[in-house]
């Protein structure tokens, strides 16, 4: 069955029972099913995995709150935008339009027509579904919106195993849902500032064996290579998509590329990300050029918090720890190096693509 039908066809099986009660204050959340399987578009899908149209798939009665979910790709990306603005997430209106390109997802939206919560997901291969963009407004947060948007991205992607990276607000809803293999991820952002570390960078440059140099067009399939041995998965797709938007450096030792940064617009400057390496020195050495590149201007980085001296890199350079969050696995853990001593994401290509 194709990724297309099986999307159509969960969508119309989706239960029509009371699916969850709030415990705090015991409000009731229905689902009610609208259309029929008939009412589903078979257009051909859009963004990675495959994907469908779809009409108003069911709608949930919260409170004095009717929310109706609609296909993801047929809401307006200003409204999408405007929704994470409301939240506080940095995500520009193109952040989001490339995610729509690559992914799929749902949008609940309440009787005018307003963008109240979203969910999305991109498949990386068969086997695995990145969650990402789980957004409500905060005045549905305490209500279960949150919750019942997962379940039916749950019901739309069965027999998966999902990854996200969790905020430190929604970590205890994953939790409840099942999802652990924690890591911590650091956002170290902010001014970078190259200048007052420039003799210990070049010395850190003088251990690494081999050469840096920029990416060109025929790194791609080393590229491509590195990051599946790295996070265990087929991402081809997002970095097709982001390779034409993005610097990059390589590292070439041997004649082989053995590591690689890029760097793109994201949010309020450019990200880091990702960088796959099999040791910090030379995830270093690799993103030292963008960091020079930005220098004084805003830039950011999402690494996992085992990556010591990667993250005191940043540190240095001007990009503090400003936050953390939880990279979590339902199923197993998320990301696994194909090989132990292999390569390894040092940097997220964000916290959406992980």
């Amino acid at each position: 069955m194709t990724a297309i039908a099986s999307f159509q066809r969960h969508l119309a099986v989706i239960s029509a029972e009371l699916l969850l009660k709030n415990g705090a204050s015991c409000c009731g959340i229905g689902l009610e099913p609208v259309g029929s399987p008939a009412g589903i578009s078979s257009r051909a899908g859009r963004g990675y995995g495959g994907g469908c149209d779809l009409e108003t798939i069911a709608r949930l009665h919260l409170d004095t709150f009717e929310l109706t979910l609609r296909d993801i790709k047929d809401v307006d990306p200003g409204q999408l935008h405007a929704l994470s603005v409301s939240v506080g997430w940095p995500h520009r209106e193109g952040d989001w339009k490339m995610l729509l390109e690559l992914g799929q997802g749902l949008a609940a939206v309440d009787e005018i027509g307003r963008v109240v919560g979203s969910v999305m997901w991109l498949r990386y291969g068969k086997d695995f579904a990145m969650v990402c963009m789980l957004i409500t407004l905060p005045r549905l947060q305490e209500q279960g919106a949150g919750r019942w948007l997962m379940e039916r991205a749950h019901e739309l992607n069965r027999g998966v195993v999902f990854g996200l990276t969790a905020t430190r607000e929604a970590k205890r809803l994953y939790r409840s849902l099942g999802y652990g293999y924690e890591q911590k991820i650091l956002r170290c952002q902010g001014e970078a500032s190259p200048d007052a570390l420039a003799p210990g960078r070049a010395m850190a440059l003088a251990r690494i064996e081999g050469s840096v140099r920029p990416l060109t067009a025929g790194d791609r399939s080393s590229l491509l290579r590195l990051d599946r041995a790295a996070i265990g998965h087929d991402r081809s797709a997002v970095l097709e998509t982001l390779l034409p938007v993005s610097q990059g450096y390589v590292l070439v030792r041997g004649e082989e590329i053995v590591a690689f940064a890029l760097c793109r617009p994201f949010g309020r400057g450019h990200v880091i990300g990702p960088v796959v390496a099999a040791t910090e020195d030379d995830a270093i050495a690799v993103s030292c050029q963008h960091v020079e590149a930005h220098a004084g201007s805003f830039l950011r980085a999402d690494t996992p918090a085992c990556n010591t001296a990667f993250t005191n890199f940043l540190v240095a350079n001007g990009m503090q720890i400003h936050d953390s969050a939880t990279s979590m696995g339902l199923g197993r853990a998320p990301y696994m190096p194909v090989l132990p001593g292999g390569p390894r994401r040092i940097t997220l290509a964000s916290q959406a693509l992980g």
